[in-house]
């Protein structure tokens, strides 16, 4: 059945948004349920199966707790939705695909004083009586109601909780946050040095390349689009040819054919020739050298979103 056009938000800490709703295999199932049970998934799924959400289109990209959508369909257990926090080509108000209704809650109008957003790698929630409510990722961003000396206390799907300050940044909004130096994404990104990759990851649970350019920015300040391929034709355009001029935090993109075809990778620049980026399944993010690689002959971009 159709749905009236409102806005709901992710109910889990992780939510996979599919390409379609039998896109989810059998195996798939402890990620499409509330609560979530991320590490059961992904420890269940094998290289093959891993590398099939990526060779037979399974995964779009994922939401995290509390993270904002357009729910446009509802067709049995599944919404078809729209990422609005996610710029993509595929559509002009964000990203698209189907999660499981059961993930998703309606969005309720809240007088906020601002926003947090999660800076630690993963942040317990605790309900108002201090018991521990849900561990949740890294960038989650949610309404400030109030705080204290020690907590934010914080509009969520599980209604008012708290989070302590220490493990968060605070805004008057989403657009507020100050842009903080490209080598401050390279800072980040490297806590999650040995992270194995996910295809369509947006999470401390495994980001794929441009999950992990996206993620690291937005915690700098800079909303860029979800996909390499769009990240390739926005921000500042930096030579190519001249490496003098690119700068740490820089994202490198790489595309088939040794650079001629269609935009398949990007990464940090790190500095003195070498790359940080989430490289590919079966792999973990990792600092990288170009010079003599297979990446070196597939450069094809170079973009600055911050300086």
């Amino acid at each position: 059945m159709s749905a009236e056009v409102n806005e709901w938000v992710c109910s889990v800490k992780v939510a996979t948004v599919w390409t379609e709703p039998s896109s989810a295999r059998e195996l798939d199932k402890p990620g499409t349920v509330n609560p979530v049970s991320l590490i059961e998934w992904l420890e269940a799924l094998a290289y093959k199966e891993r590398l099939a959400l990526c060779n037979e289109n399974r995964i779009q990209t994922q939401l995290l707790y509390g993270e904002p959508v357009i729910v446009e369909e509802v067709a049995g257990d599944w919404a078809r939705i729209i990422a609005i926090w996610q710029p993509s080509k595929k559509d002009k108000r964000g990203y698209p695909g189907w999660v499981p209704i059961v993930q998703l809650q309606k969005s309720k109008d809240v007088d906020a004083v601002g926003v947090a957003r999660v800076s630690a790698i993963r942040a317990q929630l605790w309900d108002k009586q201090r018991n521990p409510l849900l561990v949740i990722p890294f960038n989650t961003t949610l309404p400030v109601i109030s705080e204290d000396a020690f907590y934010f206390t914080v509009h969520t799907p599980h209604g008012e909780a708290l989070l302590k300050k220490d493990h968060a940044d605070f805004a008057a909004s989403m657009e507020r946050y100050p842009k903080r130096a490209a080598v401050d994404a390279i800072t980040l990104g490297e806590k999650y040095l040995d992270l194995p990759y996910l295809w369509g990851g947006m999470s401390p649970y495994g980001y794929d390349c441009s999950g992990f350019s996206y993620n690291m920015l937005k915690a700098c300040g800079y909303l860029i689009p979800r996909d390499a391929s769009d990240q390739a034709r926005n921000g500042e355009e930096i030579p190519i040819q001249d490496m003098s001029k690119w700068k740490e935090g820089d994202l490198l993109f790489f595309a088939n054919d040794e650079g001629t075809g269609s935009v398949r990778h990007v990464g940090f620049y790190y500095g003195n020739g070498q790359l940080l980026h989430s490289p590919s399944t079966g792999q973990t993010v990792e600092i990288t050298v170009l010079a003599g690689s297979k990446l070196e002959k597939e450069i094809c971009a170079v973009r600055r979103y911050a300086v």
